[in-house]
């Protein structure tokens, strides 16, 4: 019997249709009757989070974690536009502060070397005023006239130097032993000692310019007028003085020319 080529396939096809729905029939039956169960790989949550945009306001870190030095990381600040505005305006104000302080310092140097000058000044002008002290005309004759006119001299150019007897200064019994001792009359250097040289003198009404009053806490030359120029103290130095002011108590007159 002749089988054509046909007919082969079509046996071929059948046989092989046949073979998977025998297949397919178990796998029906287990998946119908047999349960599946699966187990989790990671653990149940019991809560679930209510809202998972919210931010964390908290985290708790092991203190024996290892970050790899993070946490003493220097992270540079990074200022604000109005912090650095701020900044700005407090490096400006600091230095205007210094340029003012420079200022203050430049005009009290300089007002201290104004005063300076001003002092060396007054030296010179004092040193000056010393000096022209003893440059004072010469007596022209060895009268009691001529010592008054000497005497005036020195009005208001020599100070009181308790002890003194020069030009430099001097004390009241310095004072009138200097200006006669321009006269070739020697004196002591005590008022005490004055009162009592040459001829005396009974009243000041009788007095004459010229004559020597003392006693023995002050001396001076008596000009006229119940006056004397006199060294009279440290405040007042070389000065006319009324008599009765001059000197407290009784006194001595006495007369050399």
């Amino acid at each position: 019997m002749k089988i054509s080529r046909k007919t082969i396939a079509i046996i071929v096809a059948t046989t092989a249709a046949s073979s998977m729905l025998s297949f397919a029939a178990p796998v029906a039956g287990a998946a119908t009757n047999t349960a599946v169960t699966s187990s989790r790989s990671f653990p149940k949550v019991n809560a679930s989070r209510k809202n998972l945009l919210a931010e964390s306001t908290s985290t708790k870190v092991d203190k024996s974690s290892n970050w790899g030095g993070l946490g003493s990381m220097s992270v540079p600040k990074t200022q604000s536009t109005a912090e650095k505005e701020a900044d700005k305006a407090k490096k400006a104000a600091a230095a205007a502060a210094a340029a003012e302080a420079a200022e203050a310092a430049a005009q009290q140097e300089e007002a201290a070397s104004r005063s300076s000058t001003r002092a060396s000044t007054t030296t010179s002008t004092t040193t000056s005023s010393t000096t022209a002290t003893t440059t004072v005309a010469a007596p022209d004759a060895k009268t009691a006239a001529a010592v008054v006119s000497y005497a005036n001299q020195f009005i208001g150019q020599v100070p009181y130097v308790y002890g003194g007897s020069t030009t430099s200064g001097w004390d009241c019994s310095g004072f009138v032993m200097y200006v006669y001792a321009q006269f070739g009359i020697s004196l002591p250097h005590s008022s005490g000692a004055q009162a009592a040289v040459g001829t005396a003198v009974s009243s000041l009404a009788d007095a004459e310019p010229g004559d020597i009053i003392a006693n023995s806490a002050h001396a001076g030359i008596y000009i006229g007028n119940n006056m004397v120029v006199n060294a009279l103290n440290p405040s007042k130095g070389t000065t006319t003085t009324a008599v009765n002011v001059a000197f407290s108590g009784s006194y001595s007159i006495r007369r050399l020319l």
